[in-house]
């Protein structure tokens, strides 16, 4: 073997090593979680936010041309949310930035994540599928607020 043949495998392997502790410590920081996907029932045609508990949350999100409902929710501080995603007509998505939370919403199908609140803020909601012409306006956001003092 030529010495500088040597020297690129030598290089491409330290590459590949840097490159796998990148990944691993990536999943590790951001706890990546993908979105699961549950049977469909048409009680996920009707949109609702649900109180569990003081900190638990549901909402049943409904994707439709051109808007989400509901479109704004409000949560404190802490919560944790379940987000059931559908929609009734055709392919969208949902993307929260600060959350790093991208889902589809697909008719006949439902997908759910789970996510917890930690930061007081406004958490903007987007669609970054394209579902037609009015598809720049579909947005919506999540406003969480500070908890209450007892």
């Amino acid at each position: 073997m030529d010495k500088y043949e040597l020297k690129i495998l030598t290089w491409t392997g330290i590459a590949l090593v840097i490159f796998m502790v990148a990944v691993l410590h990536a999943v590790g920081k951001y706890a990546t979680d993908l979105p699961e996907c549950i049977p469909y029932d048409a009680a996920f045609q009707e949109p609702k936010i649900s109180q569990l508990d003081d900190s638990t949350y549901q909402v049943f999100m409904l994707a439709q041309m051109w808007s989400f409902e509901p479109d704004e929710i409000y949560l404190p501080v802490g919560a944790e949310v379940d987000l059931y995603l559908t929609t009734k007509d055709v392919v969208h998505g949902l993307h929260i930035a600060d959350k790093g939370i991208n889902m589809m919403a697909v008719p006949g199908g439902v997908n759910k994540t789970t996510m917890k609140f930690r930061k007081p803020g406004v958490y903007e909601i987007v669609c970054h599928e394209y579902c037609g012409s009015g598809h720049q306006h579909m947005r919506g956001e999540i406003i969480v607020n500070y908890p209450k003092k007892n």
